[in-house]
């Protein structure tokens, strides 16, 4: 478990030092973000949870991160794994469905981790996944509804917090049996 702990730290560490290379290099690595249907914003798939437009956009996802990652490495088998393919679903419905912007941040990995957790804990009949996920939700967008719907202003991305909350949820059916103990072996 201990490991586990340790690779959150790099996880986040990492988080930081793209962000600090970001804001010292002349090269906007914010460019690489999530462009939805845009080939040329493909990569952003996989490169948005990583950048961050300030320091103060870092330090918010920092937070609740580490403490939906502590409880996933907790809680579930092949938390990476889910944390991976929680990562890829929201971000690509995000590719097909969000409006026409430059989405950075791991904010969408945040909202689906906090659905990944809950819809998993109600099917495995396990309340403090659930009640963490609420309350870290809660206290990460103001109220977990708040941060999903428009209105935030143009720099939330409220969509991508929208599509990795259902990605995360689609995450928890698809990965659990009737049962649902999850179906992933390791």
């Amino acid at each position: 478990m201990q490991k586990e702990f340790y690779r959150i730290g790099v996880l986040l560490l990492s988080l930081w030092l793209i962000r600090i290379v970001d804001a010292t290099i002349p090269y906007a690595l914010t460019d690489l973000g999530l462009q939805p249907r845009r080939w040329s914003g493909l990569p952003g798939i996989v490169t948005m949870p990583f950048l961050h437009g300030s320091f103060g956009h870092l330090f918010s996802n920092t937070m609740s991160l580490g403490i939906l990652l502590g409880l996933l490495v907790s809680s579930q088998k092949a938390p990476w794994l889910l944390a991976a393919l929680t990562s890829l679903a929201g971000a690509s419905l995000l590719w097909l469905v969000g409006r026409d912007a430059n989405h950075v941040g791991a904010s969408g990995l945040v909202f689906g981790l906090i659905g990944l957790l809950i819809v998993s804990g109600f099917l495995r009949r396990r309340l403090v996944p659930v009640g963490v996920a609420i309350v870290v939700g809660i206290l990460f967008g103001g109220t977990l509804l708040w941060g999903i719907l428009p209105g935030g202003g143009a720099e939330v991305s409220w969509d991508g917090h929208l599509c990795g909350l259902i990605g995360g949820i689609a995450i928890a059916f698809f990965t659990s049996d009737e049962t649902g103990r999850l179906r992933i072996r390791t």
